[in-house]
């Protein structure tokens, strides 16, 4: 199944938890009484609720998607945790060393943002700001210890995330969260897509276009450090609790590394897309 947060075109709502069937959409808590109204409760809830909802989703009143005001693919993740250098073209090109385990770094939730939102910053902080496109994995099954042949098993969804990141700052500072957690520096969604959706991760077709160029074309295959391997490498240590979200690092392409360097700009778009998953689209805004 696919699933999206949206609002009202007023902003007066607090964002619903919708399923998706092409080109149309369904309120989910108007499915029964007691459905969630958020991917977190949905989540919570298990398989037993999943299915509920699957199944209640079949007969119920569908709306055009078109013109729909999309929230955050995820709206109070427990954890945001994002791995840098997994991809050795990208670590190649910022000149960085890909370590002997994942390069892993939270993000903070004010930089959580939707699709079609416009990410704003102040030109005195960074005009060096650039783009990622990533693989977002959400946690279902609470897991400790997660061997790698059950990692996947833990999964509930895949959606799509653009770490988008202040170089100048990142190059400066020792930790990497402060550079990536602008507000608005992690747009998500706008779908997730349930695991039964996505037979292998390590499959996808994963893609950046800036001002209409291609910037970056890989495939997540390219990823030194498999799904399943950063599922049981991040729970050795800490317990990973549903809803979780990870985000699995970048393919090759950076604007940074970019000769001459592409960089976001005033008013620049940029759309980052997972094929299976959907496009994720940030417009960008410098205030002086």
């Amino acid at each position: 199944m696919r699933f999206a947060h949206v609002r009202s075109p007023e902003g007066a709502e607090s964002p619903r938890l919708v399923s998706v069937h092409d080109d149309e959409f369904s309120f989910v808590d108007e499915f029964f009484e007691g459905a969630p109204r958020r991917l977190e409760q949905l989540i919570v809830g298990g398989d037993a609720l999943l299915e509920r909802v699957r199944a209640a989703s079949v007969g119920a009143p569908r709306h055009a998607l078109s013109g729909v005001a999309f929230a955050s693919a995820v709206l109070a993740p427990p954890a945001i945790l994002a791995v840098g250098l997994n991809y050795a073209a990208h670590s190649g090109e910022l000149g960085l060393k890909t370590d002997t385990g994942p390069t892993v770094f939270v993000l903070w939730p004010n930089s959580l943002t939707a699709h079609g939102a416009t990410t704003t910053w102040p030109r005195q902080l960074s005009e060096a700001v650039d783009y990622e496109a990533e693989l977002g994995v959400i946690i279902g099954r609470p897991g400790r210890d997660v061997a790698e042949a059950d990692a996947l098993d833990h999964v509930w969804g895949y959606t799509v995330v653009n770490d988008i990141t202040a170089r100048n700052i990142q190059f400066s500072e020792a930790q990497w969260s402060r550079c990536k957690s602008f507000d608005g520096f992690t747009p998500t969604g706008p779908f997730v897509v349930t695991a039964d959706e996505i037979p292998d991760p390590q499959d996808l077709h994963i893609w950046t276009v800036v001002d209409g160029h291609t910037v970056q074309d890989a495939s997540t295959g390219q990823m030194v450090r498999t799904v399943a391997t950063l599922i049981h490498k991040l729970s050795e240590s800490a317990t990973l609790l549903p809803g979780t979200l990870i985000s699995t690092g970048s393919p090759g392409g950076a604007g940074y590394s970019r000769d001459p360097q592409i960089f976001l700009r005033d008013r620049s778009t940029v759309t980052v897309g997972i094929d299976g998953i959907g496009e994720l689209t940030t417009h960008c805004r410098i205030v002086d």
